[in-house]
């Protein structure tokens, strides 16, 4: 029997005020080598917003940027540094421009991509290091470094890597346009100590000096809430250039015809602190060389598909065993695969034979695209063994490692890893299979589930329960119908919207798809609004008969959660070239985890595939950003394989 304690429902703790060093003699000392990781969030949103977030002061720069370059229609134009995209937002409608913008600031991108995409423009949108752009050579007729960006690293040797590439991408004679603080006027005229509110609630200190070396400005700012307290104690520099030595900077990498167009003064509507926004200089540049010499043809890439066994049991299925409609989806990816040019495919899906077919494939393969989502034998448990034969042959492929699909797979691992770096879960607790007695700490209504496990195995209507003896049948059914033997975890039952958030892509240089979510509008009254294993195998449901995944429409604070909440997690896993990650909503509207799946289903119909045709990719165009993924992962442009 379990024992029933009665349940309370928790409540957020209170804001801890964060730490405060209190006075500092050197800030130099206290300044990390890597600041701008950290400092470009909401609070610098907060501290900076009299300039970056005043859309009159954006204007007005951007009808000087555009009179100074001479842009037109179709050109072309790179915002390096681009921050919240606020100047590319605003050049979008003002101009049918080809835009594009990348940022370090994971935070500062979803800012920008959510807001161009409600104004209904289509910007390009990436996160990534300046040292090292994701972009082809001869690509832009225009790059901007705006809003004093530049001048952020330890060396200026970091600066060096940042023009060459800005030259390397710019098309001949394309410009380069910088608007940069004036270190001459920095260097004599800072501020050394200030205080400003910069709203009702918060106002920040700053403290300001010169670096040793005189060559950089070191800041200090500690931003303070009427109630929270300190907020965060910070420290930042920035390498302070003269027009001259800019200047000369740049015509070391090959630019040339650079010109001055003056200094730029800000008037902000607090007018207080302005720090390195008070007096910019800019520059024009052009990338005086010739065209890249075009390869004569693309190198047709040999792709072997590793698929599940059809000969052998598979007990996820209905009658574990695949069936007409498995057979049609292999045709379909067949189909579309069969549709990218720079691919050849074979496949394979013989299981007993693998090892010595793939021992033939040896030096003729340049990738294997992994989607035995099965796992080897059809066993899900063997779903990392695939990954690891294929590390230990030293094939590239696509899909995540097996240390990554260990960690995924076991449901109540994961709730601990999020919980640790801050990603809201559900409350939960774990059973495990000796246990039949348990204490219930979480209150009615709670869903049953298998710890272990992928497809929705072993989930279905009667896993809610909404007592203890429902609990109790649903614990049986799936140790008894699923003739399941291992931990099961019992979670709150939550009634908020239910949401898939898809990324394709790794590290720097990913794709966030459009979050869709299931629509239970249809589902017959009394039924419980989850997407189990009856929506996904079972064809005479009512749950496969009526859900649909529509595009989600979340408020903007929601989305932008889950969404940093997501490339967190996919980072902090390690997950390969496309990901999918499960949410749902509680009653106040607050989102938690559910799952990872770092292998998710790749059929035509599947959750990734409605995400991204949702924007704008079809099938096909999925399955190529996959292996387009893969292979810049498994062969970067002047980089390590990740």
């Amino acid at each position: 029997m379990a024992k029933n304690t009665e349940a309370q429902l928790k409540k957020e703790p209170p804001s801890r005020p964060a730490k405060t060093m209190g006075p500092v003699d050197n800030l130099e000392q206290h300044l990390h080598p890597e600041w701008w990781k950290r400092i470009f969030n909401a609070i610098y949103l907060k501290t900076d917003a009299d300039v970056v977030e005043d859309d009159v002061i954006t204007k007005n720069e951007i009808e000087l940027f555009k009179t100074i370059l001479g842009l037109k229609n179709g050109d072309s134009l790179l915002d390096l540094a681009c921050g919240q995209g606020r100047h590319l937002i605003e050049l979008g409608q003002c101009g049918e421009f080809n835009l594009f913008g990348i940022d370090r600031s994971r935070y500062l991108i979803q800012r920008g991509k959510s807001a161009s995409r409600k104004k209904g423009l289509s910007i390009n949108f990436k996160e990534g290091d300046a040292r090292k752009l994701p972009y082809s050579t001869d690509t832009f007729d225009f790059v901007t470094i705006l809003g004093n960006s530049f001048g952020y690293f330890e060396t200026s040797e970091d600066d060096l890597k940042i023009l060459k590439e800005v030259f390397r991408i710019l098309k001949p004679n394309g410009k380069l346009l910088m608007d940069v603080a004036d270190g001459a006027f920095l260097r004599d005229n800072f501020t050394a100590r200030s205080w400003e509110w910069i709203d009702k609630k918060y106002f920040v200190c700053r403290e300001r000096s010169l670096a040793s070396d005189n060559e950089r400005l070191i800041s200090r700012e500690v931003v303070t809430h009427t109630e929270k307290g300190v907020v965060v104690d910070q420290f930042y520099a920035e390498r302070l250039y003269t027009k001259e030595i800019l200047a000369q900077l740049i015509e070391n990498v090959g630019f040339k015809n650079t010109e001055s167009h003056g200094n730029l003064a800000v008037d902000s509507i607090r007018n207080q602190d302005l720090g390195m926004m008070a007096n910019r200089f800019i520059l024009t540049t052009s990338a005086v060389k010739e065209w890249t010499p075009k390869k004569s043809k693309k190198a047709i890439k040999n792709v072997v598909v590793i698929l599940g066994d059809p000969k052998l049991k598979d007990i996820i299925k209905p009658d574990a065993k695949f069936d007409s409609d498995d057979f049609e989806t292999i045709e379909k990816l067949r189909i579309a695969l069969s549709k990218l040019d720079n691919y050849k495919f074979s496949y394979i899906n013989n299981h007993s034979t693998v090892i010595t077919d793939l021992q033939k494939l040896k030096g003729k393969v340049d990738l294997v695209f992994n989607l035995c989502d099965e796992g080897f034998e059809n066993d899900a448990k063997k779903e990392l063994h695939v990954p690891s034969l294929l590390e230990i042959m030293r094939f590239p492929y696509t899909g995540s490692n097996p240390q990554t699909l260990a960690y995924c797979y076991d449901k109540s691992l994961i709730r601990g890893i999020a919980t640790e770096i801050g990603v809201p879960v559900a409350d939960a607790f774990v059973i495990t299979a000796e246990e039949n007695l348990y204490e219930l700490n979480i209150p009615f209504p709670v869903i049953a589930k298998p710890n272990f496990g992928d497809s929705s195995f072993g989930i279905t209507q009667k896993n809610v329960a909404y007592s203890i003896e429902e609990l109790a049948n649903a614990i049986l059914q799936i140790r008894t119908q699923f003739d399941y033997n291992n931990p099961i975890l019992v979670e709150e039952f939550l009634t908020g919207a239910e949401i898939s958030v898809g990324i394709i892509g790794n590290s720097d240089n990913y794709t966030v798809l459009p979050i869709i979510e299931e629509d239970y509008s249809e589902l017959p009254e009394g039924l419980p609004k989850i997407c189990g294993y009856e929506a996904k195998w079972m064809t005479d449901s009512p749950y496969m008969q009526t859900l649909r995944s529509i595009r989600a429409s979340l408020p903007q604070a929601v989305e932008q959660e889950v969404i940093n909440h997501s490339l967190k997690l996919f980072r902090r896993l390690d997950c390969k070239d496309y990901c999918r990650f499960d949410w749902r909503l509680n009653s106040q509207g607050e989102p938690k985890l559910l799952e990872v799946n770092p292998n998710p289903g790749w059929c035509w119909d599947g959750h990734l595939a409605k995400m991204s045709s949702h924007g704008g990719m079809d099938y096909s165009q999925m399955l190529n950003a996959i292996l387009c993924a893969a292979e810049l992962r498994n062969n970067p442009v002047g980089g390590n394989a990740n």
